[in-house]
């Protein structure tokens, strides 16, 4: 049997990378099984253009996975392959949050066959034999002999064959820019962002969070071993092919077990694995100068940390009281005194905010090192403790939000603000942290170092940009060009002058070898 693994984007924002876990059912799909992925986000086709693939490839089987904001989509191509005769199985966090909404159960449409629910590692295979044999259930969950959810240990972890995998489609770097970048060396002419778990689980329990109601407060890891083995082959093939290949630890909080983090990195050290890698880790843990030494020998260049708010009572309303808005400056610093770049995440619309909440929080960010500041809008997922608190206070005004996607707008009403002023402030911190000056004035901050470094973080800066701002069609990249062209220029002049200096310097060395033997 044929199987389509499809990811589907939301039609409107763009993941990084196509997301993991496509790549690991594919893994431990059982054998004379073939298996395609396709992830939106790298590989955009319409709702016509997917049925006719699936008609044309004799798709048997297909399987969508979705967060909340891709369940509109989600859906939507779900009722068309249907149409056409395939059955699908629906999996991932939305729909194990909302189970009753896939099934029709709920007084809507039905838009699956069959759904999986929680992690779907050990149920997998099962769904591909009872859909070959034409006996799908309709609901998989990971339970066992008593009925209690069972969670997979991840050892022994699927081997992925990232040696043989194409991965055209983890191409970070926009392709309108690549001209730009080879400027600088052939190295810099991509960047491919493979996506590795390590653990997974978190304890926290953050009210906003659908992380430890999907994955569990349990936290669960692979072994070193097999981690490494990853990086080894990861380096192996970057080596062969040229370009760069960097790894985005996708855990949820790559450092919650500290001592186990520190002997990881400490492993991929003596293994020689280090590659360029990204992770989140919260803030409080970074507390620890021995952890963000090993990060940084390890290979760690980029740390996200979800900062949420400058205010601590915003902060121990949504139970994150751990983090300590005093403390942020000292980890920021930390991480830049070793070349770590940060991507600080903010929520505008927490109860505490109040109109002037983006100006207070971009005078922190400008005190602060160079980074990639992000911002959303609060948002109450399914399922979640703020949700359920939200529709209690009678303050929810979209209860079903994710059944038309409407980017960066409210779905409740906030405690201190309008809908309207939370939206002008969300704007306002987005404007003030991308705007051609503050992207030329991020780039300035770092002309301490080379010109390839001030490169990748203007690059960088330009797609966060495009995570709010309209960034998708070649008109909307024309424009940011001509925004930002002095920057442009000034990077580009500087890298053609070391370019030249390179070289003159090569000529000036030969010609002395050559005087030197005749």
């Amino acid at each position: 049997m044929k199987i389509l693994l499809y990811n589907p984007d939301n039609g409107v924002t763009r993941n990084f990378m196509p997301h993991l876990w496509m790549f690991l059912l594919q893994a431990i799909t059982p054998p004379d099984h073939e298996v395609i992925l396709i992830d939106a986000n790298a590989r955009a086709m319409s709702d016509d253009e997917l049925v006719q693939f699936v008609r044309k490839q004799k798709i048997g089987l297909v399987g969508i996975g979705a967060m909340t904001r891709m369940a509109e989509k989600a859906y939507r191509v779900a009722d068309a392959i249907r149409s056409a005769g395939v059955p699908v199985v629906m999996g991932g966090p939305h729909v194990t949050e909302v189970p009753d909404e896939a099934l029709g159960r709920d007084g809507g449409p039905r838009h699956a066959d069959a759904i999986a629910l929680g992690e779907a590692d050990e149920t997998w295979p099962t769904i591909v034999e009872d859909a070959a044999r034409g006996e799908l259930k309709e609901i998989y969950a990971p339970v066992d002999s008593d009925g209690k959810e069972r969670k997979p240990s991840l050892q022994p972890y699927p081997a992925l064959p990232w040696e043989t995998l194409n991965l055209d489609q983890f191409d970070f770097f926009p392709r309108i820019l690549r001209p730009l970048l080879s400027r600088v060396g052939q190295r810099w002419r991509t960047l491919r962002l493979i996506p590795i778990e390590s653990g997974r689980g978190c304890p926290y329990g953050c009210e906003f969070c659908t992380v430890t109601g999907f994955f569990g407060d349990s936290i669960r890891f692979r072994t070193n071993q097999s981690i490494v083995e990853e990086l080894l082959k990861l380096k192996a093939r970057a080596k062969a092919e040229g370009g760069l290949i960097g790894v985005f630890f996708v855990d949820d909080n790559f450092a919650i077990s500290i001592k186990r983090t520190k002997s990881l990195l400490r492993d991929i050290i003596a293994a020689g694995a280090q590659l360029p890698w990204i992770a989140q880790i919260s803030a409080n843990l970074l507390r620890d100068e021995e952890l963000v030494d090993l990060i940084a020998q390890s290979g760690g260049k980029v740390i996200f940390i979800g900062m949420e708010s400058i205010d601590p009572v915003n902060l121990k309303d949504v139970n994150k009281g751990f983090n300590k808005p005093e403390e942020y400056a000292m980890v920021l610093n930390r991480l830049a005194e070793r070349s770590i770049c940060a991507i600080t995440s903010f929520i505008i619309g927490l109860d505490n905010d109040t109109p002037g909440v983006a100006e207070r929080i971009l005078e922190q960010i400008r005190s602060w090192p160079s980074g990639f500041p992000v911002f959303g809008q609060l948002t109450p997922f399914p399922s979640t403790p703020l949700y359920k608190r939200l529709l209690a206070d009678g303050r929810l005004i979209r209860p079903k939000h994710w059944l038309k996607f409407e980017r960066y707008s409210m779905a409740h009403k906030p405690l201190k603000m309008t809908v309207a002023e939370t939206h002008r402030e969300l704007h306002q911190a987005w404007v003030g942290s991308y705007s051609a000056q503050r992207n030329a004035e991020a780039v300035q901050a770092l002309s301490y170092g080379g010109v390839g470094i001030r490169v990748f973080h203007f690059i960088v800066r330009l797609a966060f940009r495009g995570i709010y701002f309209p960034q998708t069609t070649k008109r909307d990249w024309v424009k940011v060009i001509f925004e930002n062209r002095r920057t442009i220029f000034n990077l580009a002049q500087e890298a053609v002058r070391r370019t030249r200096a390179k070289r003159q310097n090569l000529g000036i060395s030969i010609q002395a070898t050559d005087q030197t033997h005749p």
